[in-house]
């Protein structure tokens, strides 16, 4: 009972649970309609349209469950599947308005054959072209979600990627849960972690950072092994510098007496 509990609480296994109902259930009513019309009885028009009812209502749950687990079944596909899944989520989102317009028709229908018998033939067959081109639609829809974990009804290339279109609300709900559940220091670790198409120019980077590190390193260790050598030589006299071009010249050493009077006038 557990498991079966576990189950109905996993929202991609109730969306494989329930996503044949809207096509098998607007096959049915389809083929109902085609009956109404043939026989002509407004009770099996009625019932053909509850059945249609049943098949396009029950749209909105597949859709949402399948909203739901969008990403888990994403991070278990493989990069085929990944673009299968984004495409079948694409024409979900822009094609499930079909579904609800022949919900809300079928039961006008229904309500209007019930107080008018004689409108059940042209409400039929109304309700049956719109019922076959939703038809076509959520054949249109499954056929792209039968290829996301199924490769072998891959018989021709998967679709190209589709940029971040779709999903971009019950992504960041669930970015904002996921960062709500994870310790902070795990937070930031994700927050740093580089995209796939950014990994090579980030490992370039790191290189180069680790040599200007190495770089700075050996520059301090010389400029520490200057400043040693400068220490070491300060207390030693220093050697007289030969005088420079713009220094004065030595003074004339002054003359003896006898060398003055040498120099004297005779008398």
């Amino acid at each position: 009972m557990n498991t079966f509990v576990q189950h109905l609480n996993a929202p991609e296994y109730m969306h494989v649970l329930l996503n044949p109902v809207p096509v098998y259930g607007l096959a049915f009513g389809t083929f109902a309609l085609v009956l109404a019309l043939l026989l002509r009885n407004h009770r099996v028009t009625i019932a053909a349209l509850v059945l249609v009812f049943v098949g396009a209502i029950s749209a909105w749950p597949v859709y949402h469950y399948g909203e739901a687990g969008y990403d888990r079944v994403k991070a278990m596909s493989d990069p085929g599947g990944e673009r299968w899944l984004d495409e079948h989520m694409v024409r979900g989102e822009k094609l499930i308005w079909t579904f609800y317009v022949l919900a809300a028709v079928s039961a006008v229908g229904i309500a209007v054959i019930a107080k008018w018998p004689r409108t059940s033939t042209p409400l039929a067959i109304s309700a049956l072209v719109l019922a076959s081109g939703t038809l076509g639609i959520g054949g249109y829809i499954a056929y792209a979600g039968g290829h996301v974990r199924h490769k072998e009804f891959r018989f021709e290339p998967a679709p190209e990627a589709r940029s971040e279109e779709h999903h971009h609300h019950d992504e960041h709900q669930h970015a904002e849960q996921k960062a709500a559940s994870s310790p902070p220091e795990h937070i930031g670790h994700e927050e740093m972690q580089p995209k796939p198409e950014e990994a090579k120019s980030d490992q370039e980077r790191r290189q180069l950072e680790a040599s200007r590190l190495q770089l700075e390193a050996s520059r301090l260790q010389l400029e520490a092994s200057r400043k040693q050598l400068e220490a070491a030589g300060g207390g030693s006299p220093k050697a007289t510098s030969t005088a420079s071009p713009g220094t004065s010249p030595t003074p004339p050493k002054e003359q003896s007496p006898h060398q003055h009077n040498d120099h004297s006038p005779q008398p």
